[in-house]
């Protein structure tokens, strides 16, 4: 996988199913090597309007690849075909 590749969580601070994305990704981040950034939807009118009620999602260049929980799986496999 590129050096490249970059994950966005929208994610709210008080949201407690952000803050378990969050850490459920760290298995995945030691398996594959990604920057993740995350993005607080509160803090952008844009985010919120886009993913308020959704949060946490998990994107990759704009495309959804999951939200409410991580989908392991899935990531995993998507991560696998872009590298």
């Amino acid at each position: 996988m590129s050096q490249a590749t970059k994950l966005t969580l929208v994610s709210r601070r008080y949201c407690h199913l952000c803050q378990e994305m969050e850490q459920a990704l760290a298995v995945l981040l030691a398996e594959f090597c990604f920057d993740l950034e995350v993005l607080d939807c509160d803090a952008d009118p844009a985010l919120e309007a886009l993913y308020d009620e959704l949060v946490p999602v998990l994107l990759h260049d704009g495309r959804e690849l999951c939200h409410y929980f991580l989908d392991v799986s899935k990531v995993r496999d998507y991560l696998s075909k872009i590298g």
